[in-house]
């Protein structure tokens, strides 16, 4: 559980880490939106998933993020891959498919592998896009960029404040119960229990011997906060000021910039329907125009 870095900020004076929140969660929300193009053609598609993973790797290099992490955070997704491809290659079918191979007289098809591949990839890349956003970001920065993007709904009386300051947290309590997951866990494993081995129905009680505890945990822990903040006189509806001011830097502006600008890209190329193969012809002809 020490392992997993998804809602844990990770300090650190990196660019990342200094740019304002408003720009990070902007920019990580038009990278999702990137994440769901479909271009003309399959070739193409994986061509700009890898550019996008590309940035998303830079990213998180630069954001000292390990890369281990992250592929810790995805063990949990491979059985749901391979159910989800079990299902594809039974239901999902497209005009002109072409049989891949064929197993004990079954034909596959090259689609529902595709498609799978699609889900997964996309998986990965939000996830590491969200690691990069919580792991640079404060909590308390994440909330006051949230309740900033939602100031307009003030004027038809929607509780903004309220809202931010419950998804953050949210963020804040994942690193919490991952930390109490793993100290019920070892206390349980003390005990007798075994949460690796044995059959279904005792592991199904191993279980419930983790989730019982750790909702009481997080039950006290929920109580705990709510009477720390009524301590400290936190009024959601009254006038509140702010310790730290959100600044707004040239940085941020050229950050800005390029995100719209790799937007602009992807519609471009999406609207366009530019083919994978006619692209990198043009891209051979510019590097020998430099030449």
């Amino acid at each position: 559980m020490q392992n997993i870095t998804l809602g844990r900020y990770i300090p650190f004076n990196s660019f990342i880490h200094r740019a304002d929140p408003r720009l990070k969660l902007f920019s990580v929300i038009m990278i999702m939106v990137m994440v769901f193009f479909r271009f003309s053609s399959t070739e193409m598609n994986f061509i700009m998933y890898g550019i996008l993973g590309l940035l998303i790797l830079v990213l998180m290099l630069i954001a000292h993020i390990r890369i281990r992490s992250l592929f810790r955070q995805l063990k949990a997704l491979w059985m749901m891959m391979i159910i989800l491809l079990i299902i594809n290659i039974f239901t999902f079918r497209t005009a002109g498919d072409k049989v891949w191979f064929t197993l004990f007289n079954y034909s596959f098809y090259y689609a529902p592998f595709i498609q799978t591949a699609y889900i997964f990839l996309r998986l990965v890349l939000m996830i590491a896009l969200t690691m990069v956003l919580t792991g640079t970001t404060r909590p308390l920065d994440l909330t006051y960029a949230l309740e900033w993007y939602m100031y307009p709904l003030k004027f038809i009386h929607f509780p903004v404040h309220e809202v931010a300051m419950t998804i953050s947290i949210a963020l804040r309590f994942i690193p919490t119960l991952l930390d109490e997951t793993g100290r019920i866990m070892k206390a349980q494993e003390s005990r007798g229990v075994d949460f690796k081995k044995g059959k279904i129905k005792e592991r199904l009680r191993a279980i419930v011997a983790l989730i019982i505890p750790l909702f009481i945990s997080a039950f006290q822990r929920s109580d705990d906060l709510a009477n720390a903040m009524e301590a400290r006189g936190y009024n959601p509806s009254a006038k509140r000021t702010r310790y730290r001011i959100l600044k707004w830097r040239l940085a941020d502006t050229f950050a800005f910039i390029l995100t719209l600008a790799t937007l602009g890209v992807f519609i471009y190329l999406d609207v366009a329907k530019v083919d994978f193969y006619l692209l990198i012809k043009e891209l051979i002809n510019v590097v020998r125009g430099l030449f």
